[in-house]
């Protein structure tokens, strides 16, 4: 099983990068969705996490878009690999993250899903493969598994909270979870460990890693 496991990467896109925006405002700044934002390299925040995803081996590459979708649009199609699927959200306003990550499950073709935001351009390559490779060394067909970066502890985790993406797990179990819900990821991450789900946190390559780009501080922080 191991050898024939496929994987899908899905990224959300869709969000209102509402408290960016409120901070730019506050500061004078044209207001920017926080995904076409410069990162590295010349590339906006989008772009990076797309190139790092793809650069882990997955099958296909599937973003969520919704709001701002066609600014975000054109940061992607600078990128030329025919992984990158797209889907939407609709409506989009009434959307949220498990919806999303939900209308991604439902275009996807693979046994695996690797779930990622799109504003995780910090993290690397290097620490999804670690995602990829520690689930496939714990699962079976009898076993229920997620392996996800660390909040806190490393290793076999005896709690879900405060954990999100990126994270990979079986796509059918995590369909199961997803469908008919609009809310938070957490909850649903929670109720997946109290079923019976094990669940195992790697380790950042750095800690810049575990900073989420929410804020224009935050952005700031990786500017330096």
């Amino acid at each position: 099983m191991i050898f024939m496991a496929k994987f899908t990467g899905i990224i959300t896109a869709a969000g209102k990068s509402s408290r960016m925006i409120k901070d730019m405002n506050y500061m004078g700044l044209p207001a920017t969705n926080k995904l076409i934002l410069k990162f590295d390299k010349n590339k906006t925040i989008i772009e990076t996490t797309i190139n790092n995803v793809l650069n882990a081996g997955v099958d296909e590459c599937i973003i969520v878009l919704g709001h701002f979708k066609d600014e975000i649009i054109k940061e992607i199609l600078k990128i030329n690999d025919d992984r990158i699927k797209f889907t939407y959200n609709n409506p989009i306003d009434i959307s949220e993250l498990s919806t999303s990550l939900y209308n991604g499950l439902m275009k996807s073709r693979s046994n695996y899903i690797l779930a990622v935001a799109g504003d995780q351009s910090n993290i690397s390559t290097k620490t999804y493969h670690n995602l990829i490779n520690t689930f496939l060394n714990k699962v079976n067909d009898k076993n229920k598994i997620l392996t996800v970066l660390r909040r806190r502890e490393i290793g076999e985790l005896d709690s879900a909270e405060g954990l999100g993406m990126p994270f990979v797990t079986s796509k059918d179990y995590l369909i199961k979870y997803m469908e008919n819900k609009n809310t938070n990821l957490n909850p649903i991450l929670r109720e997946m460990f109290n079923d019976g789900f094990k669940f195992f946190a790697v380790k950042e390559e750095n800690e810049l890693e575990l900073i989420n780009i929410n804020k224009y501080n935050d952005y700031k922080t990786f500017l330096k």
